[in-house]
């Protein structure tokens, strides 16, 4: 890759956008090569790839360490809010590979969400999400039995239940809420959080669609993030 010195695109832009091509391929694992390395490369000015970097440390793509240079981040997984989107979808189009284990499947009855849905009994499934085999969230969804039975007849260590909702014809709008909660002890281990540290918060989503689908979800928030398109009515 090369920048393109008759681009109307700025130089720093253009560099910050291939550093972020090659980290998404794993050109790199760990560290950025340095700003000399960087600028010998392109043929560029020091102040060039500074403003590429700092691009980069704004967006939390990397971080800039005194002394030891420029370390990429833990890839936090990026969501815009008020789009119906599958964690699939989503780590998909942030160019990493997503991944899939099937926790639990079958019929449950609890009154606190039998009353979401409507019903006495539902059909329950738990999966645990990775993204680049990173454990980064723990995915409850809960059915009316007659949605669950039809799920029944896929293999939920790989499919995306809303690519699957959709060819079946429903969830095509949803509410969600999004509060900060500390995980128990089952659920810090298989995300791979050391439990009863200031370090194990994590995000909860919780989604009603319509009465088809109820959704809880708790997210690593050093891997997720969720984001907010805003716009202001003149």
């Amino acid at each position: 890759m090369s920048l393109d010195i008759y681009s109307a695109i700025p130089l720093h832009v253009q560099l910050k956008e291939i550093l972020i091509k090659e980290i998404k391929c794993r050109n790199y694992t760990d560290k950025l090569p340095s700003e000399r390395d960087l600028m010998e490369r392109f043929n560029i000015s020091r102040t060039t790839v500074r403003e590429a970097l700092s691009a980069l440390v704004n967006a939390r793509v990397v971080e800039k360490i005194h002394g030891r240079g420029t370390f990429i981040t833990s890839h936090p997984i990026n969501e815009w809010l008020g789009n119906l989107s599958s964690i699939t979808e989503i780590i998909e189009s942030m160019g990493m590979e997503p991944g899939i284990r099937l926790l639990f499947q079958g019929i449950q009855s609890n009154p606190e969400i039998g009353k979401i849905l409507g019903v006495k009994e539902y059909y329950a499934i738990e999966r645990l999400r990775f993204a680049n085999d990173d454990p980064i969230a723990i995915e409850r969804n809960y059915y009316p039995l007659s949605i669950g039975q039809k799920l029944k007849e896929y293999d939920l260590n790989k499919v995306a239940l809303y690519t699957v909702l959709e060819s079946i014809g429903v969830l095509h709008e949803a509410e969600q809420l999004i509060t900060c909660t500390i995980p128990n002890a089952e659920e810090a281990k298989l995300l791979g959080l050391v439990e009863n540290t200031r370090d194990t918060s994590v995000l909860k989503a919780e989604t009603e669609g319509n009465t088809v689908e109820y959704y809880r979800a708790i997210y690593r928030g050093d891997k997720y993030a969720f984001q907010i398109r805003l716009f202001r009515n003149k």
